[in-house]
C-alpha cells in the first residue's frame, strides 16, 4: 500500500512532523479507515526517501495521540477516531493551508484587502462549479 504523501523540501517542518500532520489527514478526511493497514516502516521510508528513523518517529508520535495502533507481528492499523478528533485535525488542516496562504501572499506583498479579494475571487468560482 503506498500512501499518497508528499514531503517539501523548502518546508521548515521537519519531515517526520509532515508525515504526521498528511496521516492524520489521511484519516480525518477518510481516506484511511479505522483498522486498515499501514505500509510497514521500512517500506514508507523507502516510498518517501526519508530515513527509517524519520519514519519511526512519525509513528510512534501517531501512536501516542491514538490516531494508529501496532500488533506484535501484524503490522501498524489505523485506530478509531471520534468524530470531534476528526473535525479538528480537519480544521487544523485546512486553517493551516489558508495560513500557508496568507504568509506566501505577504512575501509578495499582498495587502489584506488584497487577500480578501482572491479569497472571494476564489469561493465565488468554486460556487459559480456547484
Amino acid at each position: 500500500m503506498k500512501l499518497p504523501i508528499k514531503l517539501s523540501k523548502q518546508s521548515r517542518e521537519p519531515y517526520y512532523h509532515q508525515i504526521e500532520e498528511q496521516i492524520k489527514a489521511l484519516i480525518a478526511s477518510g481516506q484511511l479507515i479505522a483498522n486498515a493497514p499501514l505500509p510497514s516502516i521500512r517500506a514508507l521510508s523507502k516510498d518517501l526517501e526519508v530515513s527509517v528513523i524519520t519514519t519511526r518517529r512519525a509513528f510512534q508520535n501517531l501512536e501516542y495521540e491514538g490516531f494508529i495502533y501496532t500488533t506484535q507481528g501484524k503490522g501498524t492499523f489505523v485506530a478509531e477516531i471520534n468524530q470531534g478528533t476528526m473535525q479538528q485535525v480537519q480544521h487544523d488542516t485546512v486553517r493551516k493551508a489558508i495560513n500557508k496562504a496568507i504568509e506566501t501572499a505577504k512575501q509578495h506583498n499582498y495587502t489584506h484587502d488584497d487577500i480578501k479579494t482572491i479569497v472571494h475571487e476564489i469561493l465565488g468560482e468554486k460556487e459559480d462549479l456547484s
